[in-house]
C-alpha cells in the first residue's frame, strides 16, 4: 500500500467498518520531542461514524477501530485518539 500514513489509516479504517463519515489528522508535530515519537511512529486523531458501532459500548468500538489499524500499530502508530459514533449520535 501507497501513500501517506494518513491515507493508509483511512483506507484500512473504510474498509473494515465502512464509515458514513472518516476524518483522520496528523497530530504528530504536536509530538515532537516526546519519547514515543522518537521511534518514527505518528500521533493520529480518529473521528469516525459507522453503523457498525451502533449498540456498542465505547471500549467495543475502539476495539474494532484498533483491529481495523491492528498492522500500523506496529509499525506507523504510537499514538491514536478516537471520536467512534454511531449515526444517530453524529449530529
Amino acid at each position: 500500500m501507497t501513500g501517506t500514513r494518513v491515507d493508509k489509516i483511512r483506507a484500512q479504517l473504510t474498509t473494515a467498518l465502512t464509515p458514513s463519515e472518516l476524518e483522520v489528522v496528523d497530530d504528530s508535530h504536536l509530538h515532537a520531542g516526546h519519547i514515543g515519537a522518537r521511534d518514527g511512529k505518528g500521533h493520529y486523531t480518529v473521528r469516525i461514524v459507522s453503523s457498525r458501532f451502533g449498540g456498542l459500548r465505547p471500549i467495543a468500538r475502539h476495539q474494532l477501530v484498533y483491529q481495523a489499524v491492528a498492522g500500523m500499530m506496529h509499525t506507523d502508530i504510537h499514538a491514536l485518539s478516537i471520536v467512534a459514533l454511531a449515526p444517530d449520535e453524529a449530529q
